[in-house]
């Protein structure tokens, strides 16, 4: 962050729902670094008590008062796409978790009198759908199938918050890359097992971004007052899954000899495997890079270096 920008979240007060997964643990480290107060939204008073705001994601805030402090809510909670087999209710679940959670925190905040003045809700690049090298940006159109339907909704329940004055983004990540959890995690055993491979043809596009670059985009977004609507989190440099396979295999010193066929991942994954192994989604930061915003590991391979050198420093911290 440049210094006017650490200087501007000094003084503010976030509140933040999924405090405690990956992402939103990283982002309340980074905010209470800049000097900011960070109040976690949970479903407990696991912790201090007097620094949790607690909520019931179906019916909304316990006490929706405690956000009248509050400058910027970031909204991370949701239920992992990737936790399980979908079936009809688990795709319920990361249904009603995105646009049931949403809609209920919109409505709780529409019962204060002196709210929060930004509410950033986390969304994803599964709007998109599947759409093979076709260049994707903030204005274009959504794609088709459970991911973008969920998505649509999703951001349609943020987007009501505009309509009490808030200032609303909606971050669409992609895949992100840590080896402390989600995809890079979950490669990184048959990686070094010297079992990694090509899924598919290869010739999919994964639009990706470091844990670190992604938190700076939520630090971006909270203390750019101009910035509203949709923002891409994703590097500049989407690369085919053949191209993410490689270059993970040179990391860890490790051979990428054995594919993972697409009817297998489906065999495996059922219908999870199309949309988020086998789907193709070359997705851009232009609102970001019109803003001038400055990736620090916009390349794949310095970003996986750099992610496992600080997970490493984390670990024996």
């Amino acid at each position: 962050m440049s210094p006017s920008e650490s200087r501007s979240l000094a003084s503010s007060q976030v509140a933040i729902s999924g405090a405690s997964g990956l992402v939103g643990s990283a982002l309340t480290r980074a905010l209470a670094a800049d000097g900011a107060t960070v109040l976690p939204i949970s479903r407990s008073n696991r912790g201090n008590a007097s620094e949790t705001i607690v909520w019931d994601p179906t019916t909304g805030l316990i006490n929706p008062d405690r956000l009248s402090s509050v400058d910027t809510v970031v909204h991370l909670a949701g239920e992992s796409i990737a936790s399980g087999r979908w079936n009809e209710n688990q795709k319920a679940k990361i249904r009603d978790s995105r646009v049931q959670g949403t809609a209920s925190l919109v409505k709780s905040m529409a019962a204060i009198s002196e709210r929060p003045k930004t509410l950033i809700c986390a969304s994803a690049i599964g709007f998109y759908g599947n759409r093979g090298d076709e260049e994707l940006t903030e204005t274009s159109d959504p794609g088709t199938g459970f991911l973008p339907d969920v998505s649509l909704e999703w951001e349609a329940a943020a987007d009501a918050a505009t309509e009490l004055g808030m200032r609303v983004v909606k971050v669409r990540i992609g895949v992100v890359l840590s080896p402390l959890g989600g995809a890079l995690q979950k490669m990184m055993l048959p990686f070094k097992m010297g079992m990694g491979g090509v899924v598919g043809s290869g010739k999919q596009y994964w639009s990706w971004i470091g844990l670190n670059d992604l938190v700076r985009v939520f630090q971006f977004c909270i203390s750019t007052p101009d910035l509203s609507g949709t923002v891409n989190a994703v590097s500049p440099h989407p690369v085919t899954n053949r191209e993410f396979t490689k270059t993970l295999g040179s990391v860890l010193k490790r051979p990428t000899i054995i594919p993972l066929p697409a009817f297998v991942a489906r065999l495996a994954l059922g219908e999870m495997a199309n949309d988020l192994l086998l789907a193709s989604a070359r997705v851009l930061p232009e609102r970001l890079q019109q803003l001038n915003f400055a990736f620090q590991q916009p390349n794949l391979e310095e970003s996986i270096r750099f992610e496992l050198q600080q997970a490493s420093q984390t670990s024996t911290s």
